[in-house]
C-alpha cells in the first residue's frame, strides 16, 4: 500500500507551513503511525504529530444535451503533519 498519494498544496495548508505543519492526501486505509513512518522515510524529517480527516465527496451536476447528469467527486483522506522544530519541507525544489 502506497501511503502518501500527493502533497496538499492549498492556501490554507500553505499558511500552516509557518507553524511547521504540512498537508498530504493519503490512502484511506492508512493510520497515523503508517503516515508518520512514510513521511519520515520519504523526506528524512522528524514528525511529532499527525492529524487526519476524511473529506467527503461533494455531489455535482452537469447539464448536457442528453439531460442532467448527476455524480459525485471522490472521497479522500487528508493528513496534517507537524514536524519537529527547525525542520522544513520544500515541495517546490524540483520545479
Amino acid at each position: 500500500m502506497n501511503v502518501l498519494i500527493k502533497p496538499l498544496i492549498t492556501e490554507k495548508v500553505a499558511a500552516l507551513a509557518d507553524e511547521g505543519k504540512y498537508g498530504f492526501i493519503v490512502d484511506r486505509r492508512a493510520n497515523k503511525l503508517q503516515i508518520k513512518a512514510a513521511v519520515e522515510e520519504m523526506y528524512g524529517v522528524t514528525v511529532t504529530n499527525v492529524n487526519t480527516m476524511v473529506a467527503i465527496g461533494k455531489p455535482k451536476n452537469r447539464y448536457t444535451r442528453g439531460g442532467m447528469v448527476s455524480g459525485r467527486t471522490s472521497t479522500y483522506k487528508k493528513a496534517i503533519v507537524k514536524l519537529a522544530d527547525g525542520e522544513v519541507l520544500d515541495f517546490y525544489s524540483g520545479i
